[in-house]
């Protein structure tokens, strides 16, 4: 039957068939198969709606989508660059915290290289940064943030992870506050490494410049409370995922259309049906997500799964190798919200069963998912960067390689000490 199924599935991505169609027809193959009635498929999609915390993917999704279409990028570049902009290498570091926050926000890492690469490739260019180092740093900045709330690749992750009943429970606020120390940690290699190639600054371009960070603070002083509603309110256990959600979709409404008057109301329903497209194909992979993993665990697949993988790989610290290996290439082959919602029922629980914290094992995938997005030759911010900066993908790959190894080492040391991951939450 496994047979069968992977080639019903082979023939499917080769005649094109939408994801969801993908996950749907294998959970509707197997539960067939087992004599139950299909329209259980239906009540797994219908499940969704029973779910609190899935108001926050809409909601953050068009917050992130009315911020693309502001200022809101360039006033966040040249806050950072204020700030940052007179350190040794502060030029790049502003484009690498400018990048986490973005892709965060928005949580759509292809979107923080289109909208910011056009303020910050030129900006490291016109600043003394080599060709390659700018283009390489614009590229892998991309997807940082996806560690860092209100990032929805988090969310989705803790609503995947919640239907498997690990212990301990997973649950949205936990994998915020672990995707912490892990995210400032990437940051912080990246940054090291950014200082060490940064040109030499004339000593007048090394000063403060008090009365530009003012100006920028003044300019950004609409953003600059925003980090504050969602961070602060989730952080601190005062208010919801989902009423983070709405405070933020009604303040960036507020600050964009009403205030600033940034993005015109004619232009706000084709904002909000762009946003809501990429809601649905989220929801409707989520649906049948659902029922394929109610289908697994009722066919017990990933038992038979972990008692394969026990009996080739003894030792914990080779699964661990072995499960980046793996996470690695499925997030290069695998764009983001279907390499979670299809891996996770899998993966999730061999891991747990080599002892491993389930929040931990969702900042391990995660974190191999932020690399695996520009990890050649397939990922897919490697072409992303090579349309909008008009480079041979080639070039690109190459720009990005020393990147790669530095976040890669970064991964290693998220794996094997998950107290990076787990301290903040007392574990």
């Amino acid at each position: 039957m496994i047979v069968l199924g992977a080639l019903l599935v082979l023939l499917l991505a080769l005649l094109g068939a939408p994801f969801f169609a993908l996950i749907a027809a294998i959970a509707l193959y197997g539960f067939h198969q087992q004599g139950y009635d299909l329209a259980i498929v239906a009540v797994e999609i219908n499940r969704l709606g029973e779910m609190p915390v899935l108001v926050a993917i809409p909601l953050f999704t068009l917050a992130g989508y009315l911020l693309s279409e502001s200022g809101a990028p360039r006033r966040l570049v040249r806050l950072t660059q204020a700030l940052f902009g007179w350190m040794p290498g502060g030029l790049a570091i502003v484009a690498l915290i400018a990048s986490a926050l973005f892709t965060a926000l928005t949580g759509a890492s292809g979107v923080t290289i289109v909208a910011l690469g056009a303020v910050l490739f030129p900006a490291l260019l016109h600043g003394g940064y080599s060709r390659a180092f700018s283009l390489g740093l614009v590229t892998a900045s991309g997807s940082l943030g996806l560690l860092f709330a209100p990032s929805l690749p988090l969310i989705i992750y803790g609503v995947v992870a919640q239907q498997l009943n690990t212990q301990p429970p997973v649950s949205v606020e936990d994998l915020f506050i672990a995707g912490i120390l892990p995210g400032l940690f990437m940051l912080l290699v990246l940054s090291v490494y950014a200082i060490s190639q940064a040109p030499k600054m004339a000593p007048e371009a090394r000063r403060f410049d008090r009365a530009e960070a003012w100006t920028a603070v003044k300019e950004a002083r609409w953003e600059i409370p925003l980090p504050l509603i969602v961070l602060g309110g989730i952080y601190s256990g005062r208010i919801a995922p989902s009423e983070a959600a709405a405070l933020t979709a009604v303040y960036v409404f507020l600050v964009t259309v009403v205030i600033r008057r940034e993005l015109a109301l004619s232009r706000l329903p084709h904002v909000v049906r762009e946003a809501m497209m990429l809601v649905g194909g989220i929801l409707l992979i989520l649906g049948a997500a659902f029922a394929l993993t109610n289908y697994l665990i009722d066919a017990d697949v990933p038992g038979q799964l972990f008692a394969w993988v026990q009996e080739h790989v003894s030792a914990r610290w080779l699964f661990l190798l072995v499960l980046n290996a793996f996470l690695l290439v499925f997030g290069m082959l695998l764009e983001g919200y279907p390499a979670i919602v299809v891996l996770t029922p899998l993966v999730l629980p061999i891991a747990t069963g080599y002892g491993m914290d389930p929040v931990h094992f969702g900042i391990l995938f995660l974190a191999n998912l932020q690399i695996g997005l520009f990890m050649a030759p397939l990922g897919m911010n490697l072409f992303i960067a090579a349309y909008r900066f008009r480079t041979p993908v080639t070039e690109v790959i190459r720009a990005s390689w020393p990147f790669f190894l530095l976040l890669l080492g970064c991964v290693l040391v998220i794996t094997y000490l998950p107290w990076l991951s787990l301290v903040l939450l007392g574990r």
